[in-house]
């Protein structure tokens, strides 16, 4: 039995030898062994077994070029080259199979009557990362930042929105909605995400490099501490107090930490990280006075109770 990478030399020198009396090439998952399709009998690969099939790959290819030209019903799912059974396939969902799929369908077999029908039970669907510092729309319209990945979505600031309200991530593509909020009193919440998301242990430094979270271990008073946000971007500077409490207009939150780290609206609720490499999360941006230009105070509420509260795991690089 050849191995995976010498089989997938055999089948490219074939496929480079055989010009168009290649057919394609697989590997059978049980045996290990390599087939290569040939559209004449008499052929023969050495490393690998034959098989005669009626349609070149190349054939198959050009009827699947046609297909891309083609514009086609969100009851189609995808199409694709398939070398094993010698054919072209088209998904459809069976769920939605109408019309325009059947009408689809009937033009694909008429440019090649290889093209086969496999039905699913769903469509694909992008999948976006969540990062922190990143932005993120509420059904209302605002914008706040994402502070931290967890389990099951993410973390940012409670002002940001309340419980049930609708969130979508810095695409604009929906999210999920907030699962948990609170504020005043504290200034935290956390959002629980669609399956479109993909919590990743990242916070955007806004230079084209992310930071890796590693952990929570809480920076000491003095230490350097920096901060990610959509409106502002990546900014630093030092931890002065904690427990601060602080009376915003809406009422008093107790137990912000404060620093000289300027911030903007939109910066709320984006992640603070401190540690080598910044890889601890401290916290989410709450709010503060100044703004970048001239320089300011920013107070963030600390990620560890917010993880305590809602029972969350952080996730981590």
């Amino acid at each position: 039995m050849a191995s995976d990478l010498k089989s997938s030399e055999i089948a490219e020198q074939a496929k480079a030898t055989l010009g168009d009396a290649f057919g394609g090439a697989w590997i059978d998952q049980t045996s290990g062994r390599l087939t290569v399709a040939v559209t004449r009998s008499g052929l023969s690969v050495t490393g690998a077994d034959t098989k005669v099939v009626k349609n070149s790959l190349t054939q198959l290819n050009g009827t699947k070029s046609v297909l891309d030209l083609m514009s086609a019903p969100q009851s189609i799912a995808a199409w694709r080259v398939d070398e094993k059974s010698n054919s072209v396939v088209i998904e459809v969902n069976k769920n939605t199979r109408d019309a325009a799929a059947e009408k689809f369908i009937a033009t694909a077999k008429s440019l090649n009557p290889a093209v086969a029908v496999e039905e699913v039970t769903e469509n694909a669907k992008p999948l976006y990362d969540l990062r922190g510092g990143d932005a993120i729309y509420m059904g209302s319209g605002g914008r706040c930042s994402l502070g931290f990945s967890v389990s099951g979505g993410f973390v940012t600031a409670g002002h940001c929105g309340t419980t049930g309200t609708s969130v979508s991530g810095y695409n604009r593509v929906a999210a999920g909605t907030f699962a948990g909020s609170t504020f005043p009193g504290n200034d935290y919440s956390w959002v629980r995400t669609n399956s479109n998301w993909t919590p990743r242990p990242w916070v955007n430094r806004y230079n084209g490099t992310n930071v890796t979270i590693q952990g929570s271990t809480v920076a000491a008073i003095g230490a350097q501490i920096c901060r990610s946000g959509s409106t502002t971007g990546w900014h630093c500077g030092t931890v002065q107090a904690y427990n601060q409490t602080v009376n915003y207009p809406q009422g008093t939150v107790r137990g912000l930490t404060r620093t000289n780290v300027c911030a903007e609206p939109g910066d709320s609720g984006g992640s603070w990280v401190a540690g080598s490499g910044f890889g601890q999360a401290q916290g989410v941006t709450s709010g503060g006075s100044g703004n970048c230009t001239s320089g300011g105070t920013t107070y963030f509420q600390p990620v560890n109770p917010i993880l305590s509260r809602y029972g969350l795991t952080l996730t981590r690089g």
